[in-house]
């Protein structure tokens, strides 16, 4: 059964939909109470029309709506009052940037996104706010449930063998991606001109001349922050740079830091307000520009680990574990992981799974093969180069147990974890959570004890 949100469909994907589908109007009631949150009907009927406009939908859809809506309000329940799970605004910025970054490249453009449905991004930022927090709450609780949750391989075998003959999965054509990338060393004059600049901004500040903030709007170079006036809030432990982190629990409300240097550049930053384990800071940051003579070399510096890889000097996982400046790939011979999935095999056939960049040069490549160097442009915005290696490359066929281990563990596990969550349900139910149905759905057969815990 699908996991609407939970599961990590595209929570604006769900929301475009409601959108643009004429849903039937219908009188709004409360059809649950789960602990002291409420789900209302046209909560249901939203999500049910998703289904619709899929054609998924059956007798009983509007009874795995409600049941996977209990489930997320079960996790954010708990996840409100587990003190261990945080989620900051930085986190939710980014999940939004991601996910609104993934359709803007649907539609080729912003401006034909923003047209298409007659919104800007920062007002599908500030309509999904809420939601997105909430998913991020919600996977976080969940992972802390299946924490611990493995398969052996003689559990995926057993899974395997379990299917029957003609409910073996067709597998369409899949890919196993490595890459190489190679950024460019910034000079130490730009360096130092970046630093002189992030300093005569932080006198303005210091002198009263300007806010930070209002010099964050018209100089930071951060686009995460700059139109915000700079400003991050609850910020945890471990989730920006050290270095700023560092500095940001190290001072009071109202203080302003040194200028210090990060991997993304220069920054100074002010302290907003301090509230237990977290803190708000607003912050400016210059970074040193890249001058042509900078890619250049980096071009050079590529070239010459491509010509390394394909005379066999070495091999492109041992040149990526040494020369690549991707910290995500370079230690796991530089293979992508699909991050949908978690697993090293992308889809070809489903569109906008692969980056249209990666897609373009694998489809001149032969399995074994190493493209040419090419322009990389990061989430981030900088600009240096990488080769990308086709490790696998599958043609359709049925699931089987050599080509498509991965996979099949993947379903193992998930299938492990669903009993480990239905098992938490139950006993959260069994300990005295309150839980409401409206009679119009007490004849549902949910899969948990929602009905009589």
């Amino acid at each position: 059964m699908r996991k609407y949100l939970i599961s990590g469909i595209l929570l604006i994907g769900a929301y475009s939909c409601k959108s643009q589908t004429q849903s039937p109007q219908v009188a709004d009631k409360v059809v649950a109470v789960m602990g002291g949150k409420i789900i209302l009907q046209s909560d249901v009927q939203s999500q049910y029309m998703e289904y619709v406009s899929e054609k998924m939908a059956g007798p009983d859809t509007k009874c795995k709506v409600l049941e996977d809506l209990l489930y997320q309000k079960l996790l954010l329940l708990q996840a409100e009052k587990d003190s261990t799970i945080i989620v900051s605004d930085a986190q939710v910025d980014g999940e939004m940037e991601k996910r609104l970054n993934y359709y803007i490249n649907q539609f080729g453009s912003k401006q034909k996104f923003e047209a298409f449905y007659g919104k800007t991004t920062d007002q599908f930022k500030d309509e999904l706010r809420g939601d997105v927090k909430d998913l991020l709450l919600a996977q976080q609780m969940r992972s802390k449930v299946t924490e611990g949750t493995t398969v052996s391989p003689e559990e995926v075998r057993k899974y395997f063998e379990a299917i029957p003959a003609d409910s073996i999965p067709f597998i369409s054509s899949q890919a196993e991606i490595a890459e190489i990338i190679k950024m460019p060393t910034v000079s130490d004059e730009e360096k130092l001109l970046a630093r002189q600049k992030c300093e005569e901004l932080r006198k303005r500040v210091v002198s009263g001349e300007k806010t930070i903030g209002d010099l964050a709007i018209l100089y930071s170079d951060d686009p995460g922050s700059a139109k915000e006036g700079g400003l991050y809030k609850n910020i945890g432990r471990k989730e920006f740079d050290p270095e700023f982190e560092k500095r940001a629990f190290a001072l009071n409300d109202g203080d302003i830091s040194e200028v210090f240097e990060t991997q993304f550049g220069f920054h100074f930053l002010q302290v907003v307000k301090r509230h237990g384990e977290q803190v708000d800071v607003r912050h400016i940051l210059i970074r040193p520009v890249v001058s042509d003579e900078d890619m250049a070399k980096a071009r050079t510096a590529l070239d010459s680990i491509y010509n390394l890889v394909i005379k066999d000097s070495m091999t492109f996982g041992e040149a990526a574990a040494r020369f690549s400046d991707d910290k995500n790939t370079k230690y796991s011979a530089g293979v992508i992981l699909n991050p949908q999935t978690g697993l090293s095999r992308w889809d070809m056939q489903q569109v906008g799974q692969i980056d249209p960049t990666i897609s373009f040069t694998i489809n001149a490549l032969k399995v074994g093969e190493v493209s040419q160097p090419t322009v990389y442009n990061t989430p981030d915005a900088k600009q240096g180069f990488r080769i990308i290696k086709l490790n696998a490359l599958t043609k359709p066929h049925k699931a089987n147990l050599v080509d498509d281990y991965q996979s099949i563990q993947a379903a193992a596990l998930a299938k492990k974890q669903s009993k480990v969550i239905a098992d938490w349900i139950n006993r959260k139910l069994r300990e005295g959570l309150f839980v409401k149905i409206d009679p119009e759905y007490q004849t549902c057969k949910f899969q948990n004890n929602w009905l009589n815990p």
